[in-house]
């Protein structure tokens, strides 16, 4: 009893400081009750419990997706391949050289855009140089692949399956996506299997990194790692907004800076390839663009520091006839804001040879709009074409000064002709006989003329550097 006596005032102060933790909890439990407190929901009518109500989850968006992202294994051919030597099996043994078939090795990720035809999107890199090229997809079905037409400028790569039960990515808009953005990349990092990372949209129309030969570039941070390249940035109502191409890292590892090619520019590229095998590319005769700085912004009144500075027009290309001069600034190109000289020069890049381009320009402070056709190379650089006897069916032209580019475009060969048997193309760019620079018709007769059995081209193709060997003639080739 005295034990009980003496405990009941402690007994009273501890429930009365109890009570006094309690009330508030209280006033919450009726708050919560009452569905008060932003973002909680109170339990339902029939006593549910709140831990069984649905978390958010990005799953619904991969679901939609991911059956459109595929795996692609390429098979290369190999420097043994190559060598005489090792078409007789006594050498390969003796080397060492397996004479079973190799595999296709993984190495990259790609996006089917194009259901009904069996399109698939991936990286020009993915699949240089391959001799086989095996797209695997979500189900595990196999498929040799045809590449259909590839562009190294800007990295993109077409291929065509057969359009067996395939589910395509919805395309989405990337001129609409803002920084900030979530995106999901998906792709096969590694080769382990396809892989979804997310993150958001850390910087847009990157440019200037020394990868690519046209560069407006997505910037993430979502995980992209070796493998992901081809693969998609999904925006979250499950659109492709861009085509992952490139990451900065030391050791090829990701610290949360990659890039994907905008899904804009992927897809006018993939029209050309699927139309012409390659992109066709033209120009208007704008020599050389620079950026806008602060002093020039304010001499030309700018509402910006942003836009692209015309350096040099070619004397009689459509540019000058179009009236642009140098000095002016130009601020749109078919209603899309130029904010550097990059801008400029893809859309340039990207317009079919015949269609218009629309340009905003402002001098002095005065804004007008030009309208000026994408001519081909040789009509937008004013060039003038010259036969070489040297060389039947071959045409070609000096560079405009004003390119200050060492060389001769090939302005024409006719099919079948010798230029033509020797390898020579429209478009290739001759830079020199036997490892020596030409420049103009006359050089190019002189080279020939003073050769002893054989002439070797020098030529630039693409992103590619070729020499083609040819028997001389007669004083010709």
């Amino acid at each position: 009893m005295l034990l009980r006596a003496a405990n009941v005032p402690a007994l009273r102060r501890f429930a009365l400081s109890w009570l006094s933790l309690l009330l508030p909890l209280v006033g919450w439990a009726s708050t919560f009750a009452q569905g008060a407190l932003p973002g909680l929901q109170p339990p339902s009518a029939a006593g549910v419990s709140t831990m069984a109500a649905p978390l958010p989850s990005l799953a619904p968006v991969v679901a939609q997706t991911a059956a459109g992202v595929v795996n692609i294994s390429t098979l290369t051919r190999s420097a043994e391949a190559d060598n005489p030597m090792f078409a007789d099996p006594f050498f390969r043994r003796f080397f060492g050289v397996p004479d079973r078939p190799r595999t296709p090795q993984a190495s990259g990720s790609g996006v089917i855009v194009d259901a009904a035809r069996g399109y698939v999107l991936t990286n020009h890199h993915v699949i240089k140089g391959a001799t086989q090229i095996v797209v695997t997809l979500r189900d595990r079905r196999e498929f040799t692949a045809r590449l259909v037409g590839s562009d190294p400028a800007t990295d993109i790569a077409l291929l065509q399956i057969p359009a067996e039960r395939l589910t395509a990515v919805r395309v989405g808009d990337s001129d609409a996506l803002q920084v900030g953005d979530y995106v999901l990349a998906i792709g096969n990092p590694f080769g382990v299997g396809q892989t979804v990372t997310s993150g958001i949209v850390s910087a847009l129309g990157r440019a200037g990194l020394n990868v690519e030969g046209y560069e407006d570039f997505i910037q993430t941070d979502a995980s992209i790692n070796p493998g992901n390249s081809g693969g998609a940035l999904i925006n979250l109502r499950g659109e492709l907004v861009g085509i992952n191409t490139a990451i900065i890292g030391p050791a090829g590892g990701n610290v949360g800076i990659g890039f994907a090619v905008p899904s804009n520019m992927a897809m006018r590229v993939t029209e050309q390839l699927a139309r012409f095998g390659e992109v066709r590319r033209g120009g208007i005769g704008i020599a050389a663009v620079s950026e806008v700085t602060q002093e020039i912004a304010r001499e030309q009144r700018l509402p910006a520091i942003e836009g692209a500075v015309i350096a040099a027009v070619i004397s009689g290309s459509p540019a000058e006839r179009a009236g642009i001069r140098r000095g002016d600034v130009v601020v749109a190109v078919n209603g899309r804001r130029v904010r550097t000289g990059y801008d400029l020069r893809n859309q340039q890049a990207l317009t079919p040879i015949g269609q218009p381009l629309e340009l905003v320009l402002v001098h002095e402070g005065r804004q007008r709009t030009v309208r000026v056709t994408v001519e081909t190379p040789a009509r937008a650089q004013g060039l003038r074409p010259e036969r070489v006897a040297e060389i039947p069916g071959v045409e070609v032209a000096a560079f405009p000064r004003e390119l200050n580019r060492r060389g001769l475009y090939v302005t024409g060969v006719e099919r079948d002709s010798e230029g033509w048997q020797i390898g020579l193309r429209e478009n290739d760019v001759l830079l020199g006989i036997n490892g020596s620079y030409v420049n103009s018709p006359a050089e190019v007769r002189r080279a020939i003329r003073e050769s002893s059995r054989f002439v070797v081209f020098n030529i630039v193709r693409g992103d590619s550097r070729i020499d083609l060997r040819a028997r001389k003639t007669q004083g010709a080739t």
